[in-house]
């Protein structure tokens, strides 16, 4: 592979407005009581301190502190009408800044742009998400963008000063058959259960399912209901429907600036490394999927997101025996009319899954285990695989002595991806003296390659810090399978 002189680091520059943690409504009424009482003369030059401060770090940043007061002014001891000067000082004593991507910048994957107008000929636009990590080591969704060109050369785009987390779509529609699929998944097929679903219509909002769960919970508490609401189900119900939900920036809002961050119970701790994959089928306009792992701080889920523009994503639970460890990745299409999925059961082998409902995934078969030095102690699949003439081309990394990473390649058949045709003796990739050292040494890590014009371009995280690029000719590296299965 050649190194392409092209690096990503970190810019702890770059930070999102976060609502301000307060441990409870006590220490919210507290904070507003105090600023109640700043005198009147002061308020203008506090608010024009706080200003000069911050307003180049953010936009409209004085409008976003109105609407943060108003988001606070149930805490508000009194019904007092405020001027919109200490409204907007108010607002920012609920707001703080989060450099999310102060620690690193990491762990890419590159699919073609949606949007290719404009482009030279030869060339590809693309889309990459990175895995940026901030303070607490809390892992959210960066994207960048840029041109491969028909020499095999990279330029990035421009990245914007600003960051910003999306809206949240307040009440996202659910399908009641899939809905109802995933509490059988999760073991909450209870009698009460079953009646809550009955009373919900196909289609239903979240709105929908917390009014419908109200009224069943009043219904066991004044009839003679035979299995009363359980208030753990209830829990469990309402934290499947939060990990089911959509978000959305807007078209302003440049993609260098988009940054996804956690919003969920599942999420805590992280919405770590996303596959993204471009998905193909039949005559249907294309459509973006991502695996990725949500953390809690300790157990960790695979997820899915959806996406056919960038601006909008909508988050799914991914359920079923087979969807479980991490480095899950979607085939761009389907085979013989069902999703594939490659994963990493187990914590070292990889594993193939086939389903016909993208949301469920009950088996999966190992498909190859560690058997060169360099991977004797782990591998996992790099991203989703990539169609050529010659097979499904997988990039894997494998684990050796020392915990060093190396990234690798293997090669699927194309009609029946079960069957193992061509593998890496040596790594395509190992750390060089540059790359080796920062927060975790000795590591090169994918999430996904593009294939464009005969090269196979490779974006890879080093040292779980930064994030570095190579590049291969396709035909050389497919020879190369072929001569080890």
């Amino acid at each position: 592979m050649r190194r392409l002189d092209v690096r990503i680091e970190r810019d702890p520059k770059r930070v999102l407005l976060r609502p301000l943690v307060v441990s409870n409504k006590d220490q919210g009424q507290n904070i507003l009581s105090r600023v109640l009482a700043i005198p009147e003369d002061q308020i203008s030059g506090l608010l024009r301190s706080v200003m000069s401060k911050f307003e180049e770090r953010h936009k409209n940043l004085l409008e976003l502190f109105l609407e943060r007061f108003e988001a606070v002014r149930f805490l508000l001891p009194s019904d007092q009408e405020l001027c919109p000067e200490r409204k907007a000082l108010a607002g920012a004593y609920f707001y703080s800044e989060y450099a999310v991507e102060s620690a690193a910048l990491f762990n890419p994957s590159v699919v073609m742009h949606p949007d290719q107008s404009g482009v030279s000929p030869g060339s590809l636009r693309f889309i990459m998400s990175l895995r940026a990590t901030g303070e607490g080591h809390v892992s959210s969704i960066a994207f960048r963008s840029g041109v491969l060109d028909a020499q095999g050369s990279v330029t990035l785009d421009p990245v914007s000063r600003f960051a910003v987390e999306p809206e949240r779509i307040a009440n996202p529609v659910f399908e009641k058959g899939l809905f109802g699929r995933k509490l059988f998944e999760l073991g909450l097929a209870s009698a009460f259960a079953r009646r809550l679903c009955e009373h919900l219509k196909d289609e239903f909002t979240f709105a929908d399912l917390r009014d419908c769960l109200a009224r069943e919970r009043w219904r066991g508490r004044n009839l003679a209901v035979a299995e009363p609401a359980d208030p753990a189900a209830d829990d469990a119900i309402m934290a499947l429907a939060m990990s089911n939900y959509e978000v959305e920036f807007r078209p302003e809002q440049s993609l260098s600036e988009r940054v996804v961050f956690p919003s969920t119970p599942s999420q805590r701790n992280g919405i770590e490394d996303a596959r993204f994959v471009r998905f193909e089928e039949g005559g249907l306009p294309s459509r973006y999927y991502a695996t990725y792992t949500a953390y809690d701080g300790r157990l960790i889920l695979p997820q899915l997101i959806e996406t056919d523009d960038f601006l909008k994503f909508r988050f799914i639970t991914l359920n079923g025996p087979a969807a479980r460890n991490k480095g899950m990745a979607l085939f761009p299409r389907k085979i013989n009319g069902n999703y594939a999925m490659l994963g990493r059961q187990g914590g070292e082998n990889i594993s193939m899954m086939f389903s016909d409902n993208i949301h469920f995934w009950y088996e999966s078969h190992v498909l190859v285990r560690p058997r060169y030095p360099w991977e004797l102690t782990q591998i996992g699949n790099c991203g989703s695989p990539l169609e050529t003439e010659a097979g499904w081309l997988v990039l894997c990394h494998g684990v050796g002595p020392m915990r060093e990473y190396s990234i690798g390649a293997y090669l699927l058949d194309l009609d029946d991806p079960r069957r193992l045709i061509g593998r890496l003796a040596e790594p395509l990739l190992i750390a060089n003296a540059s790359e080796r050292d920062g927060y975790v040494p000795n590591v090169v890590y994918s999430c996904g390659g593009l294939i464009h014009n005969g090269t196979l371009l490779l974006p890879y995280g080093t040292a779980d810090q930064a994030t570095g690029f190579a590049s291969v000719d396709l035909n050389d590296l497919l020879k190369e399978l072929s001569k080890v299965a």
